[in-house]
Protein backbone atom coordinates (compact mmCIF):
# COMPACT_ATOMS: atom_id res chain seq x y z
CA UNK A 1 0.00 0.00 0.00
CA UNK A 2 1.60 3.50 -1.17
CA UNK A 3 -0.15 7.24 -0.84
CA UNK A 4 1.69 8.70 -3.56
CA UNK A 5 -0.20 11.77 -3.10
CA UNK A 6 1.59 12.58 0.22
CA UNK A 7 5.50 12.77 0.67
CA UNK A 8 6.14 10.59 3.86
CA UNK A 9 8.72 9.69 6.38
CA UNK A 10 8.45 7.28 9.22
CA UNK A 11 10.56 7.83 12.19
CA UNK A 12 11.48 4.52 14.39
CA UNK A 13 11.84 5.25 18.04
CA UNK A 14 14.11 2.49 19.35
CA UNK A 15 15.85 4.00 22.40
CA UNK A 16 14.08 2.27 25.08
CA UNK A 17 15.56 0.13 27.33
CA UNK A 18 12.56 -2.27 28.03
CA UNK A 19 13.69 -2.69 32.69
CA UNK A 20 10.02 -5.28 32.66
CA UNK A 21 11.34 -8.03 30.40
CA UNK A 22 14.76 -8.51 32.61
CA UNK A 23 16.31 -10.81 32.73
CA UNK A 24 15.81 -11.35 28.78
CA UNK A 25 15.97 -7.59 28.28
CA UNK A 26 19.25 -5.77 29.31
CA UNK A 27 20.97 -2.41 28.97
CA UNK A 28 22.95 -4.02 26.66
CA UNK A 29 19.76 -5.47 24.46
CA UNK A 30 16.72 -4.05 25.40
CA UNK A 31 13.23 -5.49 24.41
CA UNK A 32 13.01 -3.83 21.00
CA UNK A 33 15.92 -6.21 19.64
CA UNK A 34 14.69 -9.60 21.33
CA UNK A 35 12.81 -12.20 19.34
CA UNK A 36 10.17 -12.64 22.28
CA UNK A 37 7.64 -15.02 20.06
CA UNK A 38 10.32 -17.21 17.60
CA UNK A 39 10.06 -15.36 14.79
CA UNK A 40 11.04 -11.46 13.89
CA UNK A 41 12.14 -9.01 16.76
CA UNK A 42 9.84 -6.01 17.66
CA UNK A 43 12.36 -3.19 15.77
CA UNK A 44 11.83 -5.91 12.58
CA UNK A 45 7.93 -6.14 13.28
CA UNK A 46 7.95 -2.27 13.33
CA UNK A 47 9.94 -2.11 9.92
CA UNK A 48 7.67 -4.39 7.89
CA UNK A 49 4.47 -2.95 8.82
CA UNK A 50 5.86 0.18 6.84
CA UNK A 51 8.38 -0.83 4.74
CA UNK A 52 5.15 -0.82 1.62
CA UNK A 53 4.34 2.65 2.68
CA UNK A 54 7.89 4.46 2.18
CA UNK A 55 11.18 3.21 0.83
CA UNK A 56 14.14 2.40 3.03
CA UNK A 57 15.64 5.87 2.63
CA UNK A 58 12.65 7.75 4.02
CA UNK A 59 12.68 5.45 7.15
CA UNK A 60 14.77 7.23 9.74
CA UNK A 61 15.36 4.88 13.01
CA UNK A 62 16.47 7.13 16.03
CA UNK A 63 18.08 5.00 19.36
CA UNK A 64 20.88 4.53 21.81
CA UNK A 65 24.17 5.13 20.07
CA UNK A 66 25.06 1.88 21.86
CA UNK A 67 22.50 -0.04 19.75
CA UNK A 68 23.04 1.29 16.80
CA UNK A 69 25.26 -1.55 15.56
CA UNK A 70 22.14 -3.84 16.52
CA UNK A 71 19.80 -1.54 14.71
CA UNK A 72 22.32 -1.97 11.48
CA UNK A 73 22.04 -5.91 12.10
CA UNK A 74 18.14 -5.63 12.40
CA UNK A 75 17.17 -3.94 9.67
CA UNK A 76 20.16 -4.34 6.86
CA UNK A 77 18.06 -1.79 4.55
CA UNK A 78 17.55 1.21 6.42
CA UNK A 79 20.67 3.29 5.46
CA UNK A 80 22.99 3.73 7.48
CA UNK A 81 22.97 7.67 7.90
CA UNK A 82 19.12 7.48 8.43
CA UNK A 83 20.03 5.05 11.76
CA UNK A 84 20.71 7.99 14.23
CA UNK A 85 22.67 7.30 17.53
CA UNK A 86 21.47 9.57 20.19
CA UNK A 87 24.79 10.31 22.91
CA UNK A 88 22.56 10.77 25.66
CA UNK A 89 18.52 9.69 26.91
CA UNK A 90 16.51 12.90 26.67
CA UNK A 91 13.64 11.72 26.60
CA UNK A 92 11.31 12.00 23.89
CA UNK A 93 11.28 15.69 22.98
CA UNK A 94 14.87 15.39 21.71
CA UNK A 95 14.25 12.63 19.70
CA UNK A 96 10.66 13.74 17.85
CA UNK A 97 12.65 17.29 17.74
CA UNK A 98 16.14 15.95 16.07
CA UNK A 99 13.79 13.66 13.53
CA UNK A 100 12.38 16.80 12.25
CA UNK A 101 15.27 19.16 11.99
CA UNK A 102 16.49 16.14 9.82
CA UNK A 103 13.42 15.44 7.85
CA UNK A 104 13.39 19.43 7.31
CA UNK A 105 17.04 19.31 5.95
CA UNK A 106 16.55 16.40 4.05
CA UNK A 107 12.90 16.02 2.68
CA UNK A 108 11.71 19.48 2.58
CA UNK A 109 8.61 19.55 4.61
CA UNK A 110 7.45 15.72 4.69
CA UNK A 111 4.56 14.16 6.90
CA UNK A 112 6.33 12.21 9.72
CA UNK A 113 5.04 9.63 10.91
CA UNK A 114 6.88 8.64 14.57
CA UNK A 115 6.32 5.16 15.74
CA UNK A 116 7.81 3.30 18.13
CA UNK A 117 9.85 0.07 18.00
CA UNK A 118 8.55 -2.02 20.63
CA UNK A 119 4.54 -2.14 19.74
CA UNK A 120 2.25 -5.36 18.60
CA UNK A 121 -0.24 -3.87 16.08
CA UNK A 122 -2.78 -6.17 14.06
CA UNK A 123 -4.10 -6.54 11.05
CA UNK A 124 -1.15 -4.40 9.32
CA UNK A 125 -3.91 -2.91 6.24
CA UNK A 126 -5.77 -1.34 9.01
CA UNK A 127 -3.12 -0.11 10.87
CA UNK A 128 -1.27 1.64 7.64
CA UNK A 129 -5.20 2.98 6.54
CA UNK A 130 -5.29 4.51 9.75
CA UNK A 131 -1.70 6.16 9.86
CA UNK A 132 -2.90 7.42 5.81
CA UNK A 133 -6.04 9.36 7.18
CA UNK A 134 -4.13 10.81 9.77
CA UNK A 135 -1.60 11.27 7.47
CA UNK A 136 -3.93 13.03 5.24
CA UNK A 137 -5.45 15.48 7.35
CA UNK A 138 -2.16 16.64 8.88
CA UNK A 139 -0.90 17.37 5.34
CA UNK A 140 -4.53 19.28 4.78
CA UNK A 141 -4.29 21.56 7.32
CA UNK A 142 -1.24 21.32 9.36
CA UNK A 143 -3.01 19.81 12.86
CA UNK A 144 -1.00 17.62 15.24
CA UNK A 145 -1.97 13.92 15.21
CA UNK A 146 -1.80 11.18 17.86
CA UNK A 147 -3.66 7.90 17.71
CA UNK A 148 -5.66 7.11 20.63
CA UNK A 149 -6.61 3.37 21.56
CA UNK A 150 -9.74 2.17 22.79
CA UNK A 151 -9.05 0.77 26.35
CA UNK A 152 -10.21 -2.76 27.05
CA UNK A 153 -9.98 -2.18 30.57
CA UNK A 154 -9.14 0.49 33.53
CA UNK A 155 -5.05 0.43 32.78
CA UNK A 156 -3.08 2.96 35.12
CA UNK A 157 0.20 2.08 33.14
CA UNK A 158 -1.30 3.81 30.21
CA UNK A 159 -1.66 7.83 29.69
CA UNK A 160 -5.07 8.92 28.27
CA UNK A 161 -6.12 10.87 25.73
CA UNK A 162 -9.61 13.20 26.02
CA UNK A 163 -11.62 13.51 22.76
CA UNK A 164 -13.68 16.42 22.26
CA UNK A 165 -15.93 16.84 19.03
CA UNK A 166 -15.71 14.95 15.98
CA UNK A 167 -13.96 16.40 13.02
CA UNK A 168 -14.72 13.37 10.27
CA UNK A 169 -15.59 10.05 9.26
CA UNK A 170 -12.69 9.02 6.82
CA UNK A 171 -14.44 5.77 5.55
CA UNK A 172 -14.98 4.13 9.17
CA UNK A 173 -12.10 6.08 10.56
CA UNK A 174 -13.10 8.91 13.23
CA UNK A 175 -11.00 11.91 13.36
CA UNK A 176 -11.54 13.84 16.89
CA UNK A 177 -10.39 17.18 18.68
CA UNK A 178 -8.37 16.80 21.29
CA UNK A 179 -9.76 18.18 24.82
CA UNK A 180 -6.45 16.83 26.87
CA UNK A 181 -3.95 14.67 27.49
CA UNK A 182 -3.77 12.79 31.03
CA UNK A 183 -0.96 11.35 32.50
CA UNK A 184 -1.25 7.49 34.08
CA UNK A 185 -3.83 7.93 36.34
CA UNK A 186 -4.69 5.58 39.70
CA UNK A 187 -6.98 2.97 39.33
CA UNK A 188 -9.82 5.20 40.58
CA UNK A 189 -9.42 7.45 38.14
CA UNK A 190 -8.88 5.22 34.91
CA UNK A 191 -12.07 3.60 35.97
CA UNK A 192 -14.05 7.31 35.70
CA UNK A 193 -11.74 7.20 32.38
CA UNK A 194 -13.49 4.16 31.31
CA UNK A 195 -16.87 4.86 32.43
CA UNK A 196 -17.05 8.22 30.89
CA UNK A 197 -16.55 7.06 27.38
CA UNK A 198 -14.50 9.99 26.04
CA UNK A 199 -10.75 8.45 26.63
CA UNK A 200 -8.34 6.52 24.69
CA UNK A 201 -4.83 5.11 25.60
CA UNK A 202 -1.99 6.87 24.35
CA UNK A 203 -0.65 5.10 22.17
CA UNK A 204 2.60 7.29 21.77
CA UNK A 205 2.25 7.21 18.37
CA UNK A 206 2.38 10.67 15.88
CA UNK A 207 1.89 11.91 12.88
CA UNK A 208 2.51 15.60 11.72
CA UNK A 209 4.40 17.60 8.85
CA UNK A 210 7.57 18.31 9.80
CA UNK A 211 6.91 22.18 9.85
CA UNK A 212 3.69 21.99 11.84
CA UNK A 213 5.36 19.95 14.86
CA UNK A 214 8.72 22.26 14.62
CA UNK A 215 7.11 24.90 14.91
CA UNK A 216 5.16 23.94 18.04
CA UNK A 217 8.88 22.68 19.32
CA UNK A 218 9.89 26.16 18.57
CA UNK A 219 7.39 27.82 20.87
CA UNK A 220 7.67 25.74 23.94
CA UNK A 221 11.02 24.36 23.68
CA UNK A 222 12.66 27.29 22.31
CA UNK A 223 16.19 25.41 23.58
CA UNK A 224 15.89 22.37 21.84
CA UNK A 225 14.82 23.99 18.76
CA UNK A 226 18.11 25.81 18.28
CA UNK A 227 20.57 23.11 19.82
CA UNK A 228 18.46 20.31 17.51
CA UNK A 229 18.44 23.13 14.69
CA UNK A 230 22.25 23.57 15.09
CA UNK A 231 23.47 19.93 15.10
CA UNK A 232 21.09 18.92 12.08
CA UNK A 233 23.88 21.99 9.93
CA UNK A 234 26.10 18.85 10.42
CA UNK A 235 24.07 16.20 9.04
CA UNK A 236 26.49 13.57 7.61
CA UNK A 237 29.31 15.57 7.39
CA UNK A 238 32.35 14.62 9.63
CA UNK A 239 31.60 16.50 12.34
CA UNK A 240 28.18 15.18 13.00
CA UNK A 241 28.72 12.74 16.22
CA UNK A 242 30.46 16.27 18.09
CA UNK A 243 27.62 18.45 17.36
CA UNK A 244 25.13 16.10 17.95
CA UNK A 245 26.89 15.62 21.67
CA UNK A 246 26.98 19.24 22.17
CA UNK A 247 23.36 19.31 21.38
CA UNK A 248 22.08 16.77 23.46
CA UNK A 249 24.24 17.99 26.52
CA UNK A 250 22.47 21.18 26.53
CA UNK A 251 18.76 19.42 26.53
CA UNK A 252 16.70 19.30 29.78
CA UNK A 253 14.96 15.82 29.67
CA UNK A 254 11.47 16.46 28.92
CA UNK A 255 8.40 14.01 27.26
CA UNK A 256 7.13 15.49 23.81
CA UNK A 257 3.45 14.98 25.42
CA UNK A 258 4.85 17.42 28.35
CA UNK A 259 6.69 19.50 26.48
CA UNK A 260 4.69 20.18 23.52
CA UNK A 261 1.69 18.26 22.69
CA UNK A 262 -0.62 19.05 26.05
CA UNK A 263 0.13 22.75 24.99
CA UNK A 264 -0.28 22.88 21.66
CA UNK A 265 -3.29 24.39 20.47
CA UNK A 266 -4.16 22.02 17.09
CA UNK A 267 -4.17 18.41 18.59
CA UNK A 268 -6.32 15.80 17.45
CA UNK A 269 -6.91 12.19 17.70
CA UNK A 270 -7.43 9.46 15.75
CA UNK A 271 -9.66 6.61 16.85
CA UNK A 272 -7.68 3.37 16.39
CA UNK A 273 -9.72 -0.07 15.86
CA UNK A 274 -6.91 -2.61 15.58
CA UNK A 275 -5.25 -4.26 17.86
CA UNK A 276 -2.73 -2.73 19.90
CA UNK A 277 -0.09 -4.05 22.87
CA UNK A 278 2.88 -2.24 24.14
CA UNK A 279 4.17 -5.08 25.35
CA UNK A 280 4.82 -3.55 28.65
CA UNK A 281 5.66 -7.13 30.65
CA UNK A 282 5.99 -10.42 30.60
CA UNK A 283 2.33 -10.86 31.51
CA UNK A 284 1.31 -9.40 28.06
CA UNK A 285 2.39 -12.38 26.47
CA UNK A 286 -0.12 -14.42 27.34
CA UNK A 287 -2.06 -13.25 23.89
CA UNK A 288 1.18 -14.54 22.45
CA UNK A 289 2.23 -17.63 23.81
CA UNK A 290 0.76 -21.04 23.42
CA UNK A 291 -1.47 -21.80 26.38
CA UNK A 292 -1.34 -25.88 27.52
CA UNK A 293 -4.32 -27.78 29.02
CA UNK A 294 -3.33 -26.91 32.23
CA UNK A 295 -3.27 -23.29 31.60
CA UNK A 296 -0.29 -22.17 31.59
CA UNK A 297 1.65 -20.36 28.80
CA UNK A 298 4.63 -21.20 27.90
CA UNK A 299 7.61 -20.75 25.49
CA UNK A 300 10.29 -23.40 25.50
CA UNK A 301 10.32 -26.57 27.07
CA UNK A 302 8.46 -26.80 30.16
CA UNK A 303 6.91 -29.82 31.83
CA UNK A 304 4.15 -29.38 34.78
CA UNK A 305 2.06 -31.38 37.43
CA UNK A 306 -0.60 -29.94 39.03
CA UNK A 307 0.68 -26.43 38.27
CA UNK A 308 -1.40 -23.45 36.81
CA UNK A 309 -1.94 -19.81 35.17
CA UNK A 310 2.26 -19.75 34.75
CA UNK A 311 4.01 -18.03 32.33
CA UNK A 312 7.18 -19.78 31.29
CA UNK A 313 9.89 -18.07 29.05
CA UNK A 314 13.06 -20.47 28.30
CA UNK A 315 15.15 -18.80 25.99
CA UNK A 316 17.20 -21.84 25.21
CA UNK A 317 15.50 -24.18 23.52
CA UNK A 318 17.48 -27.40 24.91
CA UNK A 319 16.31 -26.43 28.78
CA UNK A 320 13.80 -27.87 30.43
CA UNK A 321 12.31 -25.90 33.15
CA UNK A 322 9.76 -28.09 35.32
CA UNK A 323 6.88 -26.94 37.69
CA UNK A 324 4.96 -28.73 40.43
CA UNK A 325 2.02 -27.54 42.36
CA UNK A 326 2.83 -24.32 41.77
CA UNK A 327 0.18 -21.07 40.54
CA UNK A 328 0.49 -17.40 39.50
CA UNK A 329 4.35 -17.53 38.95
CA UNK A 330 6.53 -16.29 36.18
CA UNK A 331 9.40 -18.04 35.44
CA UNK A 332 11.86 -16.89 32.69
CA UNK A 333 15.12 -18.60 32.03
CA UNK A 334 17.75 -16.46 29.79
CA UNK A 335 21.44 -17.34 29.84
CA UNK A 336 23.04 -17.39 33.29
CA UNK A 337 19.88 -15.71 35.08
CA UNK A 338 16.63 -16.69 36.22
CA UNK A 339 13.63 -14.75 37.16
CA UNK A 340 10.89 -16.20 39.65
CA UNK A 341 8.11 -13.88 40.75
CA UNK A 342 4.54 -13.91 41.21
CA UNK A 343 2.80 -12.91 39.07
CA UNK A 344 1.26 -9.64 40.75
CA UNK A 345 4.98 -8.24 41.59
CA UNK A 346 6.27 -7.94 37.95
CA UNK A 347 5.93 -4.52 38.46
CA UNK A 348 8.69 -4.52 40.76
CA UNK A 349 11.26 -5.39 38.13
CA UNK A 350 11.88 -1.87 37.36
CA UNK A 351 13.01 -1.30 40.71
CA UNK A 352 14.94 -4.56 41.00
CA UNK A 353 16.83 -3.94 38.35
CA UNK A 354 17.60 -0.42 39.16
CA UNK A 355 18.84 -1.58 42.29
CA UNK A 356 20.93 -4.39 41.02
CA UNK A 357 22.13 -1.61 38.66
CA UNK A 358 23.32 0.73 41.95
CA UNK A 359 25.50 -2.88 43.14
Amino acid sequence: MKEDSIELVVVIMAGGIGTRFWPLSTEEKPKQFLDLFGERTLLQQSFDRVSDLVPPDRILVLTNAAFVSVVEEQLPEVPVENIIGEPLRKDTAAAVGLAAALSRKRFGNPVIVTLTADHLIEPVDLFQKTLLSAARSAADDGSLYTLGIEPTYPATGYGYLERGVRITDDEGIEHFQLVRFKEKPNLETACRCIESGRFYWNSGMFVWTANAIWKEIESHLPNHAKALASAAEHDRTPNWDHALKAAFESLDPVSIDIGVMEKAPNVCCVASSFSWSDVGGWLALKNYLPEDDAGNWCRGDAVTLDATDNLVFCEDPKETIVLIGVKDLVVVRSGSMTLITHKDRTEDLKELVKNMGKK
